[in-house]
């Protein structure tokens, strides 16, 4: 395995809503993506997700609250709550998340992305 660059990951798409996979640590896969807007509301039953800006804003509505992450930090949205994550102008995300992890979670629509490619 080589490093890895986030900054130039990021340069070689311009998709949105789309997770890529840029690395995989045991049962897991690094995640990128970029987002913008509201995506869709939905649960992990089996899966943690945890969600790192590299750049931007973003917040995860939860259905008792909101949680705004800036660049540098992180959050884990434990399996099995129902999460919505929004941002208002382009983000750039860093998700570690199980291989078996659907995008969407319970929720099969245009946005899920059974496959994600290697990048």
């Amino acid at each position: 395995m080589d490093k890895v660059d986030f900054t130039e990951k990021f340069a070689l798409f311009s998709d949105r809503w789309s997770p890529k996979i840029v690395g995989e640590v045991n049962d897991a896969h690094v995640k990128i993506a970029k987002v913008q807007g509201a995506f869709v509301w939905h649960v992990h039953a089996d899966e943690d997700e945890m969600f790192i800006i590299h750049r931007g804003r973003l917040t995860i509505r939860l259905r008792d609250r909101d949680v705004t992450l800036d660049p540098g930090q992180f959050f884990i949205v434990p399996r099995g709550v129902e999460h919505l994550p929004v941002a208002e102008e382009e983000c750039e995300i860093i998700m570690l998340e199980p291989k078996t992890t659907l995008n969407t979670g319970d929720v099969v629509n245009e946005r899920t992305v059974a496959e994600p490619e290697w990048i």
